[in-house]
């Protein structure tokens, strides 16, 4: 039998989420502890998730016995503090998205996670869904032909209500508009099929909310393997939906419109080839369907921390991510393309906050 690993789950907001997803894999992880500043939310966690352990002191938590795992889910801006000090306790990480602020902090503790005994693990829980999984599955087997085009359209909703929380909306604390925090899991699964980019070329705009960040998107894409790309974002849409389009020589993969769900399946897999759809077709029987989103990225988490190999989702692909939301922060501030892959020589390196905005 699988050994459980033992949990805290910091921040019960987007926390409450993840200690859902824990508490339907009970062969594998006990919540152990939860941590919130709010009394009211911090008893109703530790009372559903059976959790012995409530408290609102971090490094009391860090102290705990046995503990395996810190799971960080708590504003943006704090998370590399965080981070820092369980992995200085010897704990293992999860956190939420974005992981931090700069491409210079992921670097930081890319550092600081090879001199402890803990391993990170950034949270992209969409690409879990069977849907994209089915076309990861036809991509490793080289079913998919040369890639052409992809198209992703995040088209949601956010009104005055949601930026009613004092932390949001703000260049201080969320960070970042649109492409960071809403869109920021579809341009994951971009590079997740598709690798690498070359080259960006973006326009933001703050058109829908009184807030300091973005919350429209418009980014062109050209990708490492020659193929092009378009990600576009808005929290103006009445009709709320997600889609992703693929399109390769040999198959054209089209996600469902669930705006939180596009992973998912349904997804569409179509070749105007007859022989390669035939391949493509006999391929997908044989795919098994697993755990999808956040039960599915613990549930390969769980296995990689007790018998070894990568992580589900690494550091690596956590700073892919980041260095697109440092591109096109700096594309559209300057008008200009930028070219990847970001170094420490870049203007953003240490972070795309406007200067007015940065920390003193």
């Amino acid at each position: 039998m699988s050994r459980r690993l033992k949990v805290a789950i910091v921040g019960l907001g987007i926390g409450g989420q993840h200690a859902e997803a824990y508490a339907k894999l009970p062969d594998l992880f006990e919540i152990a502890a939860v941590c919130d500043l709010d009394d009211a939310r911090l008893e109703e966690a530790a009372r559903r998730f059976g959790a012995p352990h409530r408290l609102k002191d971090y490094a009391e938590l860090l102290r705990l016995d046995g503990l395996d795992i810190v799971d960080i889910c708590t504003p943006p801006h704090a998370h590399f503090g965080l981070i820092a000090s369980a992995l200085a306790a010897g704990k293992h990480v999860v956190c939420e998205k974005p992981l931090v602020g700069s491409l210079a902090d992921v670097d930081r503790l890319a550092v600081l996670e090879r001199e402890s005994s803990g391993r990170i693990m950034p949270i992209f829980q969409y690409r879990f869904g069977n849907g994209l999984q089915r076309l990861k599955y036809l991509s490793d087997r080289g079913l998919v032909g040369t890639p052409y085009l992809t198209t992703i359209e995040t088209a949601w909703f956010r009104g005055a209500d949601y930026y009613a929380t004092q932390w949001r909306g703000k260049w201080a604390t969320e960070m970042g508009g649109v492409c960071l925090t809403q869109a920021i899991h579809s341009h994951d699964m971009l590079s997740y099929i598709n690798g690498p980019i070359r080259r960006l070329f973006a326009r933001v705009a703050t058109r829908v909310n009184k807030i300091e960040v973005e919350d429209c998107a418009a980014v062109s894409v050209e990708m490492e393997n020659g193929s092009l790309a378009t990600l576009s974002a808005t929290l103006g849409s009445a009709t709320q939906i997600s889609r992703l389009r693929f399109a390769f020589s040999d198959v054209t993969a089209e996600s469902n419109l669930d705006p939180y769900r596009p992973s998912r399946d349904p997804w569409t897999f179509v070749s105007i080839w007859p022989d390669k759809q035939a391949l493509i077709d006999v391929a997908l029987k044989d795919f098994k369907p697993q755990r999808e989103f956040f039960e599915g990225q613990f549930e390969r988490m769980h296995e990689a921390l007790t018998k070894g190999g990568d992580l589900p989702v690494t550091l690596a692909d956590a700073r892919a991510s980041l260095e697109l939301i440092t591109a096109i922060y700096h594309s559209a501030r300057t008008g200009e393309a930028v070219d990847f892959p970001i170094g420490p020589d870049h203007p953003l390196y240490r972070g795309w906050l406007p200067a007015d905005h940065c920390k003193a």
